[in-house]
């Protein structure tokens, strides 16, 4: 019998997983760019984002819960949208996963440098590669063990900042007994200081920060029970998507004036030494490169396993379909991990300017993803009715509100000039990938939708 990929993640790694994907280093760092645009009402964008993502989530985990199988949403679209939607999703996720984690090994030797100052960079994001490959060569239960502690880490710090930033606000903590209050939130220009368009604007960085919870789903082959782990940590996405981003930044903005956040270096550091924690920026510093770990670290496992369905519906060469005995799809890792190499050389290589137009590609690439786990699902739902257990609520209205809402994002993606190069370079990404889809004969060689693969077929089985 031909080796398969094992189920060796527990319900504890999806729970910490599904919540490391949902807090990124945009948190930390990146969070005051979308602040400056929409000032404190950047808390409604995060808010109806979020919705739209509890839907998007609930959608996958309807289908991920009744066919749990590797590959997920690529699976999904092929099966029920077509080979060549299945195609465009794989690659797609594939490529998006690619750009992002080279970002993050890039950020991994510039964190660094605040202890190791002149110290090559390119060393430091060379040893991140070499060590989240080698976890993901490992085993499966290597890949959770490792993205359990380091979603751990990002969770108590901005726990710990919530509650302490709640201390002061409301008790005065650090600030003689004084409470601070909440009046921040409306004191300087008011609460929506640059009016809808400021919350509009800010809606494409919000949604990018998304990024990453759906691959819950990726997991869906390797997880042991999965009908109870992907319920469990898919039913808590909205509420942890309200308490660690909208719960933070209320904090943030309860503390600081918004307009001035990020001129005097991270809110989280700043929070922590008001009430006197000493080396504050070195704690942040290593929460935020633990966080870049954890994004290299499921990039790796992402492109790995989307390769090795690819691989298996014929899209992509065979010896990417191949497991070790370990259960680890190894040459689709290695793979991947050899064009993230390419991309450490990238970054010091290309302009700046080209190294933006490759990451804008990931923002459309995302919504790509979401819509198509969306329109599965719908499709899904036509063929298969509606599931005895797990449903989506409020079907089709969620659907389509959840669709109307990624179209509106597309929508201010072209009528912002900043943003509109996505607009120009993602769909020419989808037509190369159309038109390798035939030349390379992967229309041919492809099993058609409606019926079940065998590699699917055995999955589900299992």
């Amino acid at each position: 019998m031909a080796a398969t990929l094992h189920r060796g993640l527990e319900q504890r790694h999806i729970t910490l997983m599904s919540l490391g994907a949902a807090i990124g280093v945009g948190l930390f760092l990146g969070s005051g760019a979308a602040i400056k645009l929409a000032g404190p009402a950047i808390l409604i964008a995060y808010a109806i984002g979020g919705l739209a993502m509890f839907f998007i989530m609930r959608a996958l985990g309807e289908m991920a819960i009744n066919q749990p199988v590797a590959g997920s949403f690529g699976r999904y679209a092929h099966e029920y949208l077509g080979p060549l939607a299945g195609y465009l999703t794989g690659w797609n996720y594939w490529f998006l996963w690619i750009v992002t984690a080279m970002a993050e090994i890039t950020a991994v030797g510039i964190y660094m440098q605040m202890w190791f100052p002149g110290s090559p960079a390119w060393l430091w994001a060379l040893a991140a590669f070499v060590s989240m490959t080698a976890v993901n060569l490992i085993a499966v239960k290597a890949y959770g063990e490792f993205e359990f502690w380091f979603a751990a880490i990002k969770v108590v710090a901005i726990v710990a900042m919530i509650l302490i930033g709640g201390g002061v606000i409301f008790f005065g903590l650090g600030n003689g007994g004084e409470a601070v209050g909440i009046s921040n939130l409306w004191a300087h220009g008011g609460f929506l200081p640059n009016g809808v368009t400021g919350v509009l604007m800010s809606l494409q960085m919000v949604m990018f920060a998304y990024l990453g919870i759906e691959m819950i789903g990726l997991t869906a082959g390797e997880v042991k029970d999965p009908k109870k782990a992907l319920s469990r940590a898919i039913d808590s996405v909205f509420w942890r998507i309200l308490i660690f981003y909208v719960g933070a930044l209320f904090v943030v903005m309860a503390l600081y004036p918004w307009n001035e956040i990020g001129t005097q270096g991270s809110p989280f550091v700043l929070t922590f030494q008001k009430v006197g924690i000493g080396g504050a920026a070195g704690i942040i510093n290593f929460v935020v490169l633990t966080a870049a770990l954890s994004s290299c670290n499921s990039g790796i496992y992402s492109t790995g396993r989307m390769l090795f369905n690819l691989a298996e519906q014929g899209q992509a060469l065979p010896v990417f379909g191949r497991v070790s005995r370990g259960g680890v799809p190894v040459w689709a890792i290695l793979g991947s991990s050899a064009m993230l190499l390419i991309g450490v050389l990238l970054n010091y290589l290309v302009p700046e300017k080209v190294f933006v137009w490759v990451t804008s590609i990931s923002t459309f690439g995302a919504v790509w993803t979401w819509a198509m786990i969306l329109c599965s699902q719908l499709r899904f739902r036509t063929l298969k009715g509606a599931p005895a257990e797990y449903r989506m609520p409020w079907w089709p209205y969620s659907a389509w509100f959840s669709l109307g809402f990624l179209a509106l994002v597309v929508g201010l993606l072209a009528w912002f000039p900043d943003t509109r190069i996505a607009l120009y370079v993602g769909p020419l990404w989808l037509v190369l990938l159309v038109v390798l889809y035939h030349v390379l004969g992967h229309h041919r060689s492809a099993p058609q939708s409606g019926s079940l693969p065998a590699a699917l077929a055995a999955d589900t089985a299992s």
